[in-house]
């Protein structure tokens, strides 16, 4: 298949949309317009001359640097449609073991040129973007590190090349009985490298854990030398370096490989759909299922609106509709909200959990609707991304941000980041439908994920202006509420400015400080997590 080269996924897979979808949007977000694009060979055209000196591990044709100049944020978006792209890299290289990556130091060191860190380009938040300068850059493709290099199945350790993919990962594993269980949305491309350097968190993290309870070691190729972290299972000798580099965001190294945690296939798996007649009812619900231990691998919480948008964007619309007025019947109307939750264990420990989870959410006055919902969401998880793709062409932007925050936090924030984001929107004349999910629920909080959708602006400045009203409005009021600035997107180049806040001035040195002892020419990624 061929990846698209201004979008998300494979170009022949479409995310259709019914008329009644479109209508829906209309509704909420006015006239849309479909807007053309710029062209392959237009953006192509644009793309300067390489400043790099020659090398053999290099390509500087303009097709390689366009595919490597830009993520999957909305600005990224804003740029590669309309073929504004600020900054090329002059280069990709794409090395196939760790001593290529050191020779590529070297040429940093020789030349001048920075290094930006690439493994599945999957981004929303500017990591991979080259910044402007007069150095050169050279986008270093890490996707040739994909192979499973040992596993080591008395101990259940697994040691891949950490430009390996979610789906490599699991065909590799599955192949031997063994699952990562590591499933976040951008699982189609994103890579083990990208998942460690940014603190990942899977769908199903309440049964696997997140990539830090998963990276047991590995190898970072820096330009001070190779820092190997050895696979312990626990230690306490001193702060834990794995605990440097996750989260590191390609500043202080390039993992070259990673020694990840497995287990063997679950026996049995189960999805399942409840409603509930409102939010506040629902988060008290899933908060006690985590509280009082339940055994979910997942709880997926969606607010009224998102409940709303998901029923009419399914494409279904007789089924729907019939769902709808027989909910109404039975009392869940407008406020309703839906939560989908899994269940991971061995046979016959599906229907324990999920007899002890159904009481619970009845409890609270959640309609149970058994395995159809939950199974269709789990067996359309990962193409929901290319909805982006249909909606940007009939004329909607669309972006996502997130945060976590105690429980005693969680509702009040939510409402006040969809708030802040509709206020932002106002002010530039314009709608925007907001909607949030509680997507990784804690014993002592929850991460709050935010979807907001707004009509396109014929001039790409104005609609990069509008939503930088909104993310900056959203933003703030995370702050402000004491919110994480990222539960699993990580910091980049759009969360930099609100780092501060959570680390503080001494941590914010601190992190500093590791940078220069890594990497003291400032070789690595510039501009990101670190301004």
């Amino acid at each position: 298949m061929t990846r698209r080269w201004n979008g998300w996924g494979d170009l022949p897979i479409c995310y259709h949309l019914s008329d009644s979808a479109f209508d829906f949007l209309e509704g909420k977000l006015g006239r849309l317009t479909p807007i053309l694009d710029a062209s392959l060979d237009e953006v192509l055209a644009c793309a300067p001359p390489s400043r790099l000196v020659q090398h053999p591990q290099i390509s500087t044709t303009p097709d390689d640097r366009l595919r490597h100049a830009r993520g999957q944020s909305l600005p990224d978006w804003v740029a590669l449609r309309s073929g504004r792209i600020p900054v090329f890299p002059d280069g990709v290289s794409y090395p196939t073991n760790s001593e290529d990556i050191t020779s590529l130091f070297s040429y940093g060191h020789r030349t001048g040129a920075r290094l930006i860190p690439y493994g599945g380009g999957t981004s929303v938040v500017g990591h991979i973007n080259p910044t402007p300068g007069d150095a050169p850059v050279l986008t270093i493709d890490v996707s040739g590190l994909n192979r499973l290099l040992d596993l080591d199945e008395t101990s259940r350790l697994a040691t891949f090349g950490a430009g390996v993919s979610g789906p490599e990962i699991e065909a590799k594993l599955n192949l031997r009985g063994y699952t990562l269980g590591h499933f976040p949305q951008s699982f189609e491309y994103s890579t083990l490298g990208g998942w460690i350097a940014t603190r990942s968190s899977g769908q199903q993290s309440l049964y696997y854990g997140r990539i830090e309870d998963l990276f047991a070691g590995g190898q970072v190729a820096t330009p001070r030398g190779v820092l190997d972290i050895p696979s312990q299972p626990a230690s306490a000798a001193g702060p834990d370096l794995r605990h440097l580099i996750l989260g590191s965001e390609g500043r202080l190294g390039i993992i070259t490989h990673a020694t990840v945690r497995v287990r063997p296939l679950p026996e049995a798996e189960g999805f399942f759909g409840v409603f509930f007649h409102h939010w506040e009812q629902a988060a008290a619900a899933v908060r006690e299922i985590i509280q009082t231990d339940l055994p979910a691998s997942m709880l997926r919480l969606s607010d009224a609106d998102e409940t709303e948008a998901n029923l009419v964007l399914a494409g279904k619309d007789r089924l729907v509709g019939y769902a709808c007025r027989g909910l109404a019947l039975l009392g869940y109307g407008p406020g309703r909200c839906l939560l989908i939750y899994a269940v991971t264990a061995a046979r016959g420990g599906v229907r324990r959990a999920h007899r002890e989870i159904e009481a619970l959410c009845r409890a609270h006055g959640g309609l149970l609707t058994g395995a159809l919902i939950g199974k269709t969401w789990a067996k359309s998880r990962f193409r929901t991304p290319y909805l982006r793709n249909t909606l940007w062409e009939r004329g909607v932007a669309i972006d996502t941000l997130e945060t976590a925050l105690s429980w005693k936090h969680t509702l009040p924030a939510a409402q006040a980041i969809k708030d802040a984001i509709r206020e932002a929107a106002d002010e530039s004349g314009e709608r925007a439908l907001v909607f949030a999910h509680l997507s990784h629920i804690y014993r002592d909080g929850a991460s709050i994920y935010v979807t907001y959708a707004f009509r396109r602006s014929q001039d790409p400045d104005e609609l990069l202006e509008r939503w930088q009203k909104m993310k900056t409005a959203a933003s703030q009021t995370i702050v402000a509420h004491g919110g994480t600035i990222s539960h699993q997107h990580g910091v980049g180049l759009d969360h930099a400015p609100y780092l501060e806040a959570e680390k503080g001035p001494l941590g914010m040195e601190a992190l500093e400080a590791a940078r220069r002892v890594f990497d003291p020419e400032g070789l690595l990624n510039p501009g990101k997590l670190l301004v």
